[in-house]
């Protein structure tokens, strides 16, 4: 509640109206004492005038404290008629001079509580104004009753004056203390808030690792539902560096005086399954103490994030640069070798047959085409790993598996080999990128009519329903149980001497891999040695 400018409690407000309420019966009882006689003075008042004053002081005052006011003004009338019965009373029967007159400090006290400084200084004013319509009433020639209620006035004045200061410096230290629990309880909020639209998994602890706060992501990263707050969090991760040694986090905690970031350790979950881990651990340091003249640690501050694929894709990149630096080292090497043979050759004074001269330049472009080859599987593996023209469009199955039979039925006739176009009916359509789909197929049509030396290779289209399914079927060498689970890694190529012959860089199938990824499809290969392979992979028709 406010008034004159200071905020009050409601139980500060309770303990008045308490107050108020208990002092009603006490002063009635005193002066049923006087009205009996048991208690002299010198006032003169009819005992039924006395009775009904009494009464209806008590019954107000219990009403007051039953029923509080809901509106301002009430307030008022209610205070207005409380300061009327209190003089009547003093006036008429007991005095002012009496040992309940202090309690009159609880009507200025409300006064005050209610309306401020203009309440205090009403209430002080009717006070003022009762002694001395008291003192014309019942005073006498010595003075005595004038010099009693002049007594009475400074020290109602002074008391009430005293209560009101303590009060509202108490007042004003609670709202200060308020005010700061508010801010605290604010930014406990707002870090909450924070902490909790963090995709990281985020842990706030006390200087001895037990956990007193976290987010939601702490409990996707721990797999769990049960609380974590006020357990340790060393118990709560079972974490090994690179070598498989055992990491204490707790100890990690102890040891750290700065943010420190580690990306090595490995989480092992209890059914076996292991992450890989990135955290970084912040010490906090709690405010300068002028005691110790040290600042304190106050806990940590700890951020994790399941880096498991990200390391993984590192790594198989790093793998992937040292391959391919391994496999362009080959060709590299046989070019600058056939080339340099071949400026010998050229400036003996005797120059060499036209053959031995045919053969090292024909030996050297094949190996600039096996390099061209493998720029292009890497270009094109580049573009599905960057997401280049993915743009989905609508793409006639028909036109497009025509158009590829017309480029490379050329190719298959050069080898002696059918090219044949079986097409359902009805194809329709598929959403999806051209580029991707197109380099799709091609990827399979050239390594069947590469790995076929006799019959033929089918283009195949159908539609089931809503499902378009494509197949590229020959009739080659096919290929083994064993092999059928390597052929789509990165640079493999068989043992099989038919596959060596053959000028290929091991990364067809690999950037077929990608590309069905990138599609949303899966390639699934059936193949029999010594008679045929087939390719197919289905997409969602429109």
């Amino acid at each position: 509640m406010k008034a004159g400018g200071m905020q009050y409690s409601d139980e500060t407000i309770a303990i008045v109206r308490l107050i108020r309420v208990a002092v009603a019966p006490l002063t009635a009882i005193y002066a049923l004492l006087v009205i009996m006689g048991l208690i002299p003075t010198d006032r003169v008042i009819s005992t039924p005038v006395a009775f009904s004053l009494l009464f209806f002081w008590v019954l107000i005052s219990l009403y007051y404290y039953i029923k509080p006011a809901s509106e301002h003004t009430d307030h008022g009338l209610r205070l207005i008629l409380l300061h009327f019965f209190a003089f009547a009373i003093c006036i008429l029967v007991i005095g002012f001079v009496q040992p309940f007159m202090p309690f009159y400090i609880v009507l200025v006290i409300s006064s005050y509580f209610y309306y401020g400084r203009l309440g205090y200084g009403a209430s002080i004013a009717a006070l003022l104004g009762a002694l001395a319509l008291d003192t014309a009433i019942h005073g006498n020639a010595q003075n005595q009753l004038l010099l009693q209620n002049v007594l009475v006035a400074i020290s109602v004045i002074l008391l009430s004056t005293i209560v009101t200061a303590i009060s509202s410096s108490q007042e004003t230290r609670r709202r200060a203390l308020q005010h700061s629990q508010n801010r605290e309880r604010w930014q406990y909020d707002r870090m909450t808030t924070i902490m909790n639209n963090l995709t990281d998994a985020a842990f706030s602890t006390d200087d001895k690792g037990s956990i007193l706060m976290h987010n939601a992501a702490c409990l996707d990263l721990l797999d769990t539902n049960d609380t974590l707050k006020g357990r340790s969090i060393g118990e709560l991760f079972n974490l090994t560096d690179k070598d498989g040694q055992p990491v204490q986090l707790t100890n990690l905690l102890n040891e750290a005086t700065r943010t420190i970031r580690r990306d090595d350790l490995n989480h092992t979950y209890k059914d076996g399954e292991s992450i890989r881990l990135e955290i970084t651990l912040s010490p906090i340091k709690s405010s300068y103490s002028t005691r110790k003249k040290a600042s304190e640690q106050g806990g940590y501050i700890l951020i994790m994030r399941d880096v498991t694929k990200q390391k993984s894709l590192e790594e198989e990149r790093d793998e992937f640069i040292s391959v391919v630096s391994h496999e362009l080292r080959t060709p590299i090497t046989i070019v600058e070798g056939s080339l340099s043979n071949l400026d010998v050759l050229i400036k003996r004074p005797t120059p060499p047959p036209h053959e031995v001269l045919a053969d090292t330049v024909s030996t050297a472009h094949d190996q600039v085409l096996y390099l061209a080859k493998m720029v292009n599987d890497l270009s094109t593996l580049s573009r599905a790993e960057r997401g280049v023209a993915d743009t989905p469009e609508s793409i006639n199955v028909s036109d497009l598996l025509q158009s590829l039979h017309q480029q490379y039925e050329k190719s298959a006739r050069d080898r002696k080999l059918e090219l044949n176009l079986d097409l359902g009916h009805s194809l329709g359509s598929v959403m999806t990128s051209r580029l991707y789909l197109e380099e799709l197929l091609q990827n399979f049509i050239t390594n069947a009519i590469k790995y076929t030396n006799e019959g033929s290779v089918t283009i195949i289209g159908r539609r089931s329903k809503n499902i378009v399914t494509f197949t590229v079927k020959d009739t080659g060498i096919g290929i083994s149980r064993t092999d059928q689970n390597k052929v789509f890694n990165k640079f493999y190529r068989s043992e099989d001497y038919r596959i060596r012959e053959t000028n290929g860089t091991g990364l067809g199938l690999y950037v077929s891999t990608k590309l069905a990824h990138k599609l949303h499809t899966r390639i699934e290969l059936k193949s029999r040695l010594n008679h045929g392979s087939s390719f197919s992979f289905q997409l969602e028709g429109e």
